[in-house]
């Protein structure tokens, strides 16, 4: 299974966003993030414990990695942008994508946000079924 990496997170959310978004939201300066908070949110996912995965396969890995770029802020702003952002990314490098539309995605990941920390698995495991009813393999040529 191929990770992101913070360099990915990096060009991919700040360098391509500066460039080809627009938007009357300012993207801070990608030093500026919260001290390593982004670098336990791509870790997590794939911590294990007696050799076995803490979150084992790719659906709960990612269901994971997305919760924790929303919910633990790495970055001043657009920590919900760079969470679809990285979701995406991880699930292309491992040859898989969401069927639906960016609206749906959006609402979604709104709803993620304003949940209560106190549910947090019960989140995690609506974010597994989610990606699960909308997950696909990518077309190879």
């Amino acid at each position: 299974m191929r990770i992101i990496t913070v360099k990915e997170v990096e060009y991919l959310a700040f360098k391509l966003a500066k460039e080809l978004l627009s938007f009357n939201e300012p993207i801070p300066d990608f030093s500026s993030r919260f001290p390593n908070i982004l670098e336990s949110c791509l870790v997590v996912p794939f911590q294990s414990f007696s050799g076995k995965s803490l979150y084992p396969g790719l659906i709960a890995k990612a269901s994971v990695l997305f919760y924790l770029m929303i919910k633990n802020h790495p970055f001043h702003n657009g920590n919900k942008r760079v969470a679809i952002t990285t979701l995406l990314v991880f699930l292309y490098k491992n040859k898989k994508w969401l069927r639906g539309n960016t609206q749906e995605l959006y609402n979604f990941t709104v709803w993620v946000a304003s949940s209560p920390p106190s549910v947090k698995e019960q989140v995690v495991v609506a974010i597994e079924k989610f990606l699960r009813d909308r997950i696909v393999n990518l077309e190879t040529k």
